[in-house]
């Protein structure tokens, strides 16, 4: 099966759950309503047919993280109710970068940040659907700004702000009581994102934008922008910020971000951060990160709380936002990889470069077709010294790729199967990557 199909598949499977009495009520329950700027007046317009609505994207690195995945979803919830998404790609904003409450950014180049742009694109393209009356469009805010006279900006856009409110937002209120203060340029950017929201209500008669509650003040300055521009009213949603139970900040890994694109985080590496998910946390992440019905997450919920050593909730989790985001073939080698080096499966199902990847993090060893199985373990460090690797062998206590060693003279290489990649293990946890070069 060819990807495109894989993911087109993976859209026709996705649904809403039927059980909630609209929108919005499983949207609540899901927790993906932080603060909104008219509850009951987004319900009535979600209700009263498609709307047009948008969600942006800044290209401020190669890949989106696990707090764009949010986003993502959102829309796909709302594109799944007949709503019409566009997925805007900050060419312009990306340029300038949205005001951090401590330092200013550093402004990246024009051409990586065309090539951001590109990646970005590609990838929120994965999670929408483009075929149908309600399929998604992909924007580049550079596309109306690129031509702006400063002017222009100042006379036509300029006058409806007001630099008190725009003082009081909370990142530009931090940068200002800092030593080093704020740029006019990161100032400014709340404009630029409140111009995005104009323009796309002219063109597409968009009335509804996303992001994450951290983008409130922004969010609400595209709507007050168009009310005052047009007279129009729009709305805007602000998602939670992901915590951990313990109040610790969602979405990182030994302090790094995990990002949706597999060659900044593999697929396994992805697999295992679900995987390693809080029993007080996995219920939550199921609600918000995977398309399953109240019905079997409420079954999760009573197997956390009854067998919690079996880590149900955990699997299904890790499994269901893998293939969401790598793909069903990506998610089934990452568990197929995990299963072979914790002992529970073979390494002949692991596809090499699958393998490759979940080994990463462990010693390594070269090797050559006259390398013994003894050298190996102590070129990666699993023994120290020739002895000490013939007394583990003798013991019973090193594999290669799951295969018990009987002879420490034995050559690695006889034990590869046309592979370049082996693992290596002495015991039941110690493990390490031998790559043979012949």
């Amino acid at each position: 099966m060819n990807a495109v199909t894989e993911r087109e598949q993976q859209l026709a499977a996705q649904q809403n759950d039927s059980t909630f009495a609209d929108l919005l009520e499983e949207l609540e329950w899901r927790g993906l309503i932080s603060v909104s700027t008219d509850k009951e007046a987004l319900r009535e317009a979600l209700n009263a047919g498609p709307i047009t609505y948008y969600c942006g994207y800044d290209p401020t690195a190669a890949s989106l993280h696990l707090g764009h995945l949010v986003q993502l979803l959102f829309m796909r919830r709302l594109q799944l109710a007949g709503h019409k998404p566009l997925g805007l790609v900050g060419g312009s904003t990306g340029l300038i970068g949205d005001p951090r409450p401590t330092a200013e950014r550093t402004l990246n180049s024009r051409e990586t940040v065309a090539e951001w742009v590109n990646s970005l694109r590609s990838q929120i393209e994965k999670f929408l659907s483009f075929e149908g009356e309600n399929a998604a469009r992909m924007v580049n805010n550079l596309d109306w700004t690129a031509g702006l006279s400063a002017l222009d900006f100042l006379r036509e856009i300029g006058k409806y702000f007001r630099v008190g409110t725009m003082i009081k937002k909370d990142a530009v209120a931090a940068r200002l009581s800092s030593d080093e203060g704020i740029s006019y340029t990161e100032f400014s950017y709340q404009i630029l994102q409140a111009i995005d929201f104009l323009e796309l209500y002219k063109q597409y008669g968009c009335v509804l934008q996303s992001g994450g509650q951290d983008q409130w003040g922004n969010l609400v300055g595209g709507t007050e922008l168009i009310r005052k521009a047009t007279g129009a009213t729009v709305h805007a949603v602000g998602t939670p910020l992901i915590t951990n139970s313990d109040g610790t900040k969602f979405g990182k890994s030994e302090g790094n971000a995990i990002w949706l694109d597999p060659e900044m985080c593999s697929p396994f590496a992805f697999y295992q951060f679900w995987l390693n998910q809080a029993d007080a946390d996995v219920i939550d992440r199921l609600k918000v990160f995977t398309f399953l019905s109240r019905a079997e997450i409420a079954d999760y919920a009573a197997q956390v709380e009854a067998e919690p050593h079996k880590r149900a909730a955990q699997k299904r989790l890790a499994y269901e936002v893998t293939a969401l985001v790598h793909g069903k073939t990506a998610a089934e080698g990452a568990i197929a990889a995990a299963a072979a080096l914790f002992g529970a499966g073979s390494y002949d199902e692991v596809p090499e470069d699958v393998l490759a990847a979940a080994v990463g993090d462990l010693p390594r060893a070269e090797a050559d077709a006259t390398t013994t199985v003894e050298a190996a373990l102590v070129a990666s460090g699993l023994v120290s010294s020739l002895s000490e690797a013939r007394r583990t062998v003798q013991q019973g206590g090193v594999s290669l790729n799951g295969v018990k060693i009987a002879d420490a003279a034995a050559l690695v290489v006889d034990h590869a199967a046309d592979r370049k990649l082996l693992v290596l293990g002495r015991g039941k946890k110690q493990k390490a990557a031998v790559y043979l070069n012949y």
